[in-house]
């Protein structure tokens, strides 16, 4: 049985790492580069998989060696692609990654064949969506995609979990499909207009997209944390302090670990717990699917720091 599906856009990442960003009309010389498979939803499957949790991926790449690259990877790591379809006019989609010395980066994903991705698409593959128990979809892909993998899975009982990024307006029928979102500060500022730069403005959010419809709201504050609201009150995360070579997937990582934990039935403090856990060892290695941690690692960790402190407020 399907335990996880991600219905998503899959990339090649070209990441360039340099000491400083440059500025508008600026050139640097970076310090290093690696191509690899990338996307959010092709991390975030990829991420749920090395977890332990049975993963298939709904998604479009090319006919091209970019397309064959990000499959393979998805075989190489236990994902069913099968529902991967390949565009007969568009290539794969391309991800432009740079990163500086602190370990911070900036992105420019051009879609390509992730574009074509519509709600034909998703009921094509519905019966893959439906036979799962966790649904986990982003805004990488067109909106009609997103919104047509919650309502199949909704209407077939799936825990539904949307990582809105990057950030886009959303309707109050769409998030009320949501029973899981996650965004970061930036996203959920943008989602509510709320200033989004402590853990106070963090709640403020998160109630504003319960208000909204969403069955839960778990905003993710990077080195801060994160915090968990839902009807039942308010849990803030600690972060697990790790030392960081670049933050690229992290969130990708973040999303994996909670959703693997969610589909083997953990308890939200447990499954907090885990994707605390697997976003920290994300930033501890350059790339993005190279970074993402095993269910191992993640164990280690958690063994070895007690955990995140998770408070209720």
């Amino acid at each position: 049985m399907t335990e996880v599906v991600v219905v998503g856009s899959l990339t090649i990442d070209l990441t360039a790492n340099c000491t400083e960003m440059p500025g508008a009309g600026e050139t640097v010389l970076g310090t290093d580069f690696a191509m690899v498979p990338g996307g959010k939803g092709n991390n975030q499957a990829i991420g749920s998989a090395r977890l332990g949790a049975a993963t298939a991926m709904v998604g479009r790449v090319g006919q091209d060696e970019f397309g064959d690259r990000v499959l393979g990877q998805l075989a190489a790591d236990g994902v069913d692609a099968t529902r991967v379809e390949r565009s007969a006019a568009l290539p794969t989609g391309i991800a432009h990654i740079r990163v500086d010395r602190g370990g911070q980066n900036s992105i420019v994903m051009v879609p390509l064949a992730n574009s074509e991705m519509d709600e034909a698409t998703v009921v094509r593959h519905a019966s893959a969506i439906t036979s799962a128990r966790v649904l986990l979809t982003q805004l990488e892909i067109p909106l009609e995609a997103t919104r047509a993998a919650l309502r199949v899975a909704k209407a077939g009982g799936v825990i539904t979990v949307l990582n809105p990024a990057p950030a886009a307006p959303l309707d109050p029928a769409t998030l009320a499909m949501v029973d899981v979102l996650v965004p970061n500060e930036f996203e959920a500022s943008s989602l509510t207009g709320e200033a989004v730069d402590s853990v106070e403005g963090a709640v403020r959010a998160a109630r504003r997209l319960l208000s909204l419809g969403c069955g839960s709201v778990i905003v993710t504050l990077g080195e801060r944390g994160a915090v968990h609201v839902d009807a039942r009150g308010v849990l803030t995360v600690a972060a697990l302090p790790v030392t960081a070579v670049d933050t690229v997937a992290a969130g990708d990582a973040f999303c994996a670990g909670l959703v693997a934990a969610l589909a083997a039935g953990e308890p939200r403090e447990a499954a907090l717990g885990r994707a605390t856990a697997a976003g920290a060892l994300a930033t501890t290695l350059a790339g993005a699917t190279t970074s993402l941690p095993t269910k191992a690692a993640v164990d280690r960790l958690l063994l070895e720091s007690g955990g995140p402190v998770i408070t209720s407020v």
